[in-house]
Parts: structure tokens; C-alpha cells; sequence
């Protein structure tokens, strides 16, 4: 029986082109001015041109690395505290989450973003402050999301065997990697994502097909 959720955000609770559209962007555009008062507190050594190209690099990559991830959800805490914009969540999201937490379901987020950021993310959601819901975040410092190691270092934070856990997902390999670990998975395909065919996890369109039989 399902005691547990863990969810990815990208392309699960909320779109890509949040991310890849909005937020991505603001951070490229802040970071000179976030990096010259590094500087000039003394924080960082390296030429200013120098951090802001390396860095601007690694967010059109789109690199995981926890330093750069960490720096975004710095910038992106300005952006959220001025209004520049609100965190996109698919329309059934905000309602499914709490009604699994009414039902006394265990809510936790695993996203490549760091937990600053995902706390942000769903504290400035277009459906509200939805923070009060969960009982947990996991980033990048727990292993890598493709992983197994990751999800069994999760349950044993969690403290629950993975039977009682369901990894939601739009990542094939992510969720691969959930079941090595003994995790249940469902896969997310976002219309006009269709799910496929020979899909080794159970898949549905949104939050609102997902079963904990």
C-alpha cells in the first residue's frame, strides 16, 4: 500500500517551459550583478567576466551541478520576492497534493534543483503556498536522479520500505532507477506527450489518473 509520494517537478507538477522559458533566463540575466557583489564582498576571487561566462554556460547546458544550482535559487528568490513572475503548476496539481495529504500520504519532491529552489517553486506557486504539504525535499546532494543509490539513499531518509513509496516522473531513466531501488513508479506524459507504447512503468496524462492501488 502506497504511504508515500515522491515527486519530480520539471514536466511532472510543473512544466519544462517554466523553467526553460522563465526562470532560466532571469537567472542568465542577473547573474553579472549577484556576482559583482560577491566580488566585492569579498567572496570571489576570479575575474567577474570570468564566473558569469562559465556559469551562463553551464545554465544553457543545463548542467546539474549543485554549486550552480544552489547560486539559481539565490537569484531566483529575488525574482519570486518582487513579483517578477509565479511558479507554473498544471491545473490539477495544488487539489491531487492535498487531497493525498488529507488522506495521510507522505509528501516529498526530488527535483535536480536545489531544495532552496524547490521550496521557492512551490511556496510561490500560481495555486498558492503549497509548502505546508510536504514532508520533505531531496536535491542533488542525496546522488544523481538516473541513479539507484539515490532512491535507496531516499528511503533510508524516508524510513519507509519501497513498496509503500510511488516515484512520479515524466524520465524514463529516473523512474528505471526508482524501481531498482524497490520504489513503485508511474510515468508522467504531458499531452501532446503521449505515453509509449512498450512503457515498462505505468503511465497517465496527469495527476488526476494516478492510482495508489
Amino acid at each position: 500500500m502506497i504511504r508515500a509520494i515522491l515527486t519530480d517537478i520539471e514536466g511532472t507538477t510543473s512544466s519544462i517551459s517554466f523553467v526553460k522559458d522563465v526562470l532560466f533566463p532571469f537567472a542568465r540575466e542577473r547573474l553579472p550583478t549577484f556576482i559583482e557583489a560577491a566580488r566585492e564582498a569579498g567572496l570571489v576571487s576570479a575575474t567577474q567576466a570570468e564566473i558569469v561566462a562559465l556559469l551562463q554556460r553551464w545554465i544553457d547546458e543545463d548542467r546539474k551541478a549543485t554549486p550552480l544550482k544552489a547560486l539559481q535559487g539565490m537569484i531566483w528568490e529575488d525574482g519570486y520576492r518582487e513579483g517578477a513572475f509565479r511558479a507554473h503548476v498544471y491545473p490539477e496539481v495544488a487539489q491531487r497534493l492535498r487531497d493525498w495529504k488529507a488522506q495521510r500520504i507522505e509528501l516529498y519532491v526530488f527535483s535536480s534543483g536545489s531544495v532552496p529552489a524547490q521550496k521557492l517553486l512551490f511556496r510561490h506557486s500560481e495555486a498558492g503556498d503549497l509548502t505546508p504539504l510536504f514532508s520533505g525535499y531531496f536535491d542533488t546532494e542525496i546522488g544523481a536522479k538516473r541513479e539507484a543509490d539515490s532512491y535507496r539513499r531516499i528511503l533510508a531518509v524516508i524510513g519507509r520500505p519501497g513498496a509503500e513509496i510511488l516515484f512520479l516522473s515524466d524520465i524514463v531513466a529516473e523512474l528505471d532507477a526508482a524501481r531498482a531501488a524497490g520504489m513503485g513508479t508511474t510515468l508522467l506524459a504531458r499531452p501532446p506527450t503521449a505515453c509509449p507504447a512498450d512503457s515498462a512503468h505505468l503511465c497517465v496524462a496527469d495527476f488526476d489518473a494516478i492510482t495508489l492501488d
